[in-house]
């Protein structure tokens, strides 16, 4: 039976309106509409010309019902900001991301989730310093976040959406901990964005019982302790902060350089004034838009374990694709910038993966 909700999905993935779509496959708005409600059983030249508008393969449409992605369990970034096709098509990744991630766990064994509620938690410097100790982390800087949230059983998945309004995006499913990553910004930017995730995930698990709380603020605050812990960022940085002081501070907490320095400036390392001056030399020097001589970007360890088994297998991302029924570059869009090669000589960490 044609499956309506895979309609919707290769639709909303595609940024397409239902106009837009019956436009492009050569049939009316009321057929669409129709599909997608669940109203009628399409023609096979039907299906023919959608499986060719929307570049998906015709036996994809025919699969069973697609889990949907709640929009009030995911927190965006710029939600003001993001128009409604960027969100339908974030969720129409998630949705492509549970759907290999099923495939991948009926094959392999991989870690189980070792996260705890902090929802209880008001204050995002104690939540960040609750999930250090529950890790074992200390104070020092952690050298690779990807690959500790992968060990503690966080999903990770990319995104191809190449906007601002989506920088990442998390959310809970089957007491399974899911995360989509944006890396079109700098690698730095890219690690902020992922402690952030991480925020969520604990402390807004049950979504946002006190009606005005700023969770993006609560997010932003717990990444900044979380990556850098304040009790070692004031053990380190000397009394008299320059703008030469933040910039190889960043290079310790991997992190961006305002970032360091709007850390400083919270734990009062920098005055007011001290904080935009800094602020001013950093930008006139490229660190608003960019980082000079920044830090390689973080590969997934999982997805290059399972990738390279497989390979040995014989099978490729785009069996895997086929056995899905979705288009080659959706797989490859849910993982080529978590796998992509090291642009400098990164150290390679093993995690062991389990055949089941």
């Amino acid at each position: 039976m044609f499956e309506e909700s895979r309609l919707k999905l290769a639709r909303a993935r595609r940024g397409l309106t239902a106009k837009a779509l019956a436009e492009k496959a050569g049939v009316s708005v009321d057929t669409i509409k129709r599909l997608e409600q669940g109203r009628n059983e399409p023609e096979p030249h039907t299906v023919g010309k959608l499986s060719q508008a929307l570049e998906y393969p015709e036996e994809f449409f025919f699969g069973t019902k697609v889990e949907a992605v709640d929009p009030g369990a995911v927190s965006f970034r710029s939600f003001s900001k993001m128009t409604a096709k960027e969100r339908d098509a974030s969720l129409g990744a998630g949705s492509v991301g549970l759907m290999l991630s099923g495939w991948l766990e009926e094959r392999f064994g991989l870690p189980e989730p070792d996260l705890i509620d902090l929802s209880y938690e008001s204050d995002p410097d104690v939540a960040a310093a609750h999930m250090r100790q529950h890790w074992s982390l200390g104070q020092q800087p952690i050298a690779d976040l990807m690959a500790l949230l992968e060990v503690k059983g966080i999903r990770l998945f990319s995104l191809t959406e190449n906007t601002a309004s989506v920088n990442a995006f998390s959310f809970w499913r089957g007491g399974k901990p899911y995360m989509f990553l944006n890396n079109f910004k700098t690698a730095e930017s890219s690690r902020f964005d992922t402690a952030h995730e991480l925020a969520h995930l604990v402390m807004h698990m049950q979504g946002d019982p006190k009606k005005g709380r700023n969770i993006e603020r609560e997010a932003n605050a717990f990444a900044s302790a979380f990556l850098m812990p304040a009790e070692d960022v004031i053990a380190r940085i000397p009394r008299h902060v320059t703008t030469d002081t933040v910039i190889r501070a960043k290079a310790r907490w991997r992190v961006s350089a305002m970032a360091m320095a709007y850390r400083l400036h919270q734990l009062d390392r920098l005055s007011e004034w001290q904080y935009k001056s800094i602020c001013i030399d950093l930008t006139k020097r490229g660190y608003r838009s960019g980082e000079p001589n920044g830090i390689s970007r973080e590969k997934s360890k999982v997805w290059r374990q399972v990738l390279t088994i497989l390979w040995k297998e014989r099978v490729t991302k785009a069996d895997i694709a086929r056995e899905l029924g979705l288009p080659l570059g959706e797989v490859e869009g849910l993982i080529w910038s978590l796998t992509a090669e090291d642009d400098g000589g990164e150290r390679q960490e093993r995690m062991s993966l389990r055949a089941v």
